[in-house]
């Protein structure tokens, strides 16, 4: 299988602290990077982790709280100075256009490089990103301001061809094409031989969803419904559940519901608090709920299957 991956750049919340980077991630898919959120600190972190700053081809940002967007400036800023060329899309909801304009009209000059911003309606779920291997939606969010997740789904691939069975039947390498399309094979004697013993089933489409900073939304697990890995915020646990309320966030075990009720393969857990000196608890709490959970952190890679 092409490979489907998360690179975790930050997962802490908005007061900075010595064991966290403020929310960053980069999803590699087929080849392509694509980068979720962008906070301070991020092109630091991009050094660490060895991603080549030149392949990452567009940008989405959740919202505009600084701990989600604040390190995007820089990053462009970085790379024009690499000399980059290749055009850099950035997604995210309509203010940000504006305010990224402003800092590059002062900031960033004589660059060789050009930044599309495409305006993104966080209260829609809708494909606002589509290539030959995936489409990317937004995922509506509940929080202080326009907030939105993103849900990057692997396109279906075709079947795998049966080697041993061309090979039996002598089909010449040209009808292979044709056979993954879903074509049977008449021999020059007149023998056919069904689609269904030349080929194997297609690997399922694998997806990701990242589920920035929101309030608990019971409705949420059926816009992600068999999503492969979740990424969703737990800021608190459950001793906290009345800041989480108070400030639109969610505690781990909510977190963990929305898996359950998804019916996920796997959860993320980040965006953590800074009172939260152990993250061991938040995962302790999700993992009563949904066994399949995990931490995230710094410098982790995390195999999308």
């Amino acid at each position: 299988m092409e490979p489907f991956r998360v690179h975790i750049l930050g997962c802490g919340s908005a007061l900075p602290t010595l064991r966290h980077f403020a929310s960053s991630q980069v999803v590699e898919m087929r080849g392509k990077l694509f980068m979720v959120d962008c906070g301070e600190g991020t092109q630091m972190q991009l050094r660490r982790s060895r991603i080549r700053f030149t392949k990452i081809s567009a940008v989405f940002i959740s919202h505009l709280h600084g701990d989600h967007c604040f390190g995007l400036i820089g990053m462009l800023s970085t790379f024009g100075l690499l000399g980059r060329t290749a055009k850099l899309d950035v997604y995210g909801p309509a203010p940000l256009g504006d305010v990224m304009r402003q800092q590059m009209k002062i900031f960033c000059h004589d660059f060789d490089y050009e930044v599309v911003f495409h305006d993104v309606d966080t209260r829609q779920q809708q494909v606002v990103y589509e290539d030959r291997s995936l489409t990317v939606e937004t995922v509506p969010l509940e929080h202080r301001m326009p907030c939105c997740g993103y849900l990057f789904r692997e396109k279906p691939t075709l079947p795998h061809i049966r080697r041993d069975v061309l090979d039996a039947y002598h089909i010449p390498v040209s009808q292979i094409n044709n056979i993954k399309a879903g074509g049977d094979w008449v021999s020059e004697d007149g023998e056919r031989v069904s689609n269904s013993l030349l080929v194997e089933p297609a690997d399922p489409p694998r997806s990701y969803a990242y589920c920035s900073d929101t309030r608990y939304i019971p409705n949420l697990a059926s816009r992600i419904k068999g999503v492969s890995v979740l990424y969703h915020e737990s800021t608190y646990t459950e001793e906290y559940v009345a800041l989480a309320e108070k400030y639109m966030h969610s505690t781990a075990q909510q977190a963990a519901m929305v898996a359950r009720d998804a019916e996920a393969g796997k959860l993320v857990l980040g965006h953590y608090s800074s009172r939260c000196e152990d993250e061991k608890i938040l995962l302790d709490e999700a993992k009563q709920i949904f066994p399949d959970s995990m931490l995230a952190n710094e410098g982790l890679t995390i195999d999308v299957e």
